[in-house]
């Protein structure tokens, strides 16, 4: 078994992945840490996810005594701490955008200095579906933003086929994806009964979405909106691709056949997915179709945000790192 602690844990995604790893057949959860609930348990602060470990300040050198961690902090404060961890040689699952983007000036264009460039090199992307491989031979990975995972896994495909010329990405999440501290945006008062886009022209998941894309074959520069919704969990991301050619409905199905037929967590469906289909999940629900009418190609991918788009994506990330069954914890 290996040790292992979740250092931000009093947010949402850090505590799931807490709930997560605390059940896990073969991790052994020994601390989570959290900056402003330090001395509360953590079955106090989120009595659902049932982890009866004290949340405690963080100290690396008790702390970063173990196999791995998994860390949930804030973009800007997570690399420091991610670095403290390397140098104890902690194998580490980051959640922030810290390590996502492989351009330092990019990074910095968009989120400021960054705290440990050096570690960016090394760092591999955790879309655990298309860096598998990679993933398993990490030290360093950076979890994916949820939107993106959601976005890169019903684009994947068509950018390998070299089928995208242009993509508008109308994104859709539920306001646990803002964080714990409620912003105007996310108080309920103004997000019952509501829809709002937000990052309009400037979300920072647009350089991550494009980064991607880019690897995958389809260097285009995505058109990407968020909404807000009024719930507390589920995201769905309507992708509208002008293709670079023609691509007909069998070799469209064939594309997503044959990318997803063995993925134990992308579920093909011919109906367009709601969000309610993959919650409390690690699944991607995705659906493809061609209008006919005007000659684009409409890809919807559901997710949860919490788990998908950050948790039991990061514990599937785990898994592979450490050899283990990739849906071992997380199923």
């Amino acid at each position: 078994m290996a040790d292992v602690v979740v250092i931000g844990a009093g947010g949402y995604g850090g505590a799931l992945a807490a709930r997560l790893l605390w059940r896990h057949p073969w991790f052994e959860l020994r601390h989570v840490t959290a900056r402003t609930d330090a001395g509360r348990r953590l079955d106090d602060l989120y009595p659902r996810h049932r982890v009866p470990l004290t949340l405690e300040e963080l100290d690396l050198d008790r702390h970063g005594d173990v196999d791995a961690a998994v860390v949930a902090y804030p973009h800007g404060a997570s690399a420091p701490v991610v670095a403290g961890l390397r140098e104890r040689g902690v194998r580490v699952v980051d959640l922030s955008a810290d390590f996502r983007l492989r351009d330092r000036d990019v990074y910095e264009r968009w989120y400021g200095e960054h705290g440990a460039p050096a570690l960016l090199e090394g760092a591999v992307y955790g879309l655990t579906e298309l860096y598998r491989e990679d993933v398993a031979g990490a030290d360093l990975v950076a979890n994916p933003g949820c939107y993106p995972t959601a976005t890169l896994l019903a684009l994947a495909p068509l950018a390998r086929a070299g089928a995208i010329a242009d993509v508008v990405v109308d994104a859709k999440s539920g306001v646990s994806g803002a964080g714990r501290t409620a912003t105007e945006a996310t108080h309920f008062v103004s997000a019952d009964e509501n829809v709002n886009a937000y990052g309009v022209a400037g979300h920072r998941h647009s350089p991550e979405i494009d980064q991607e894309l880019a690897a995958l074959g389809a260097p285009v520069a995505a058109t990407f909106t968020p909404h807000l919704l009024p719930l507390d969990q589920g995201e769905l991301v309507s992708c509208y691709v002008t293709p670079k050619r023609e691509v007909d409905a069998a070799e469209l199905q064939g594309l997503y056949a044959q990318a997803y037929g063995d993925e134990p967590f992308v579920e093909l469906t011919d109906r367009p997915p709601g969000v309610r289909d993959v919650r409390d999940t690690n699944m991607c629900r995705i659906s493809v179709h061609a209008d006919e009418r005007t000659g684009k190609l409409i890809v919807f991918g559901a997710i949860d945000n919490l788990w998908k788009g950050a948790a039991s994506q990061a514990v599937q990330n785990l898994n592979v790192m450490f050899g283990r069954p990739e849906g071992e914890g997380v199923e």
